[in-house]
């Protein structure tokens, strides 16, 4: 069965950086693009960042451009989260998320077409 598994996550000072990984399993992992999508305390999910299947096109929200990187490793089946730069407002439980298009290359930032979803892991950004 797909399973996403969450790493990295933890307390930062403003300004700070840490990097989350994801280890994802049954699935063919270099077919599908993935993402990551945060949840603040208290407020609806938002799409942070997505990077298609063979790892050479990326796209974020306006809110994490030039301080987010993400990436893939198609031979470990691995997605991370490169966050530097880290402010306050990027406090949030943070998910890996599987896109449910195969070799898809259409938009990464719609929800509604991630099928399968980590547990996630909890960044807190202190000021």
């Amino acid at each position: 069965q797909v399973q996403l598994v969450e790493s990295g996550g933890g307390l930062a000072q403003f300004g700070g950086s840490l990097r989350l990984s994801c280890a994802a399993s049954g699935f063919a992992f270099d077919k599908y693009a993935m993402s990551w999508a945060r949840q603040p305390l208290g407020k609806g999910l938002e799409w942070v960042a997505g990077i298609y299947s063979d790892g050479r096109t990326m796209d974020y929200t306006d809110s994490v451009k030039g301080r987010f990187t993400i990436s893939r490793d198609n031979a470990k089946n691995t997605v991370t989260l490169q966050m530097n730069n880290l402010k306050p407002e990027d406090s949030a439980l943070y998910y890996c998320a599987k896109d449910g298009r195969y070799e898809s290359s259409g938009d990464l930032g719609v929800l509604k077409w991630y099928d399968f979803w980590g547990r996630g892991t909890q960044v807190s950004v202190s000021s």
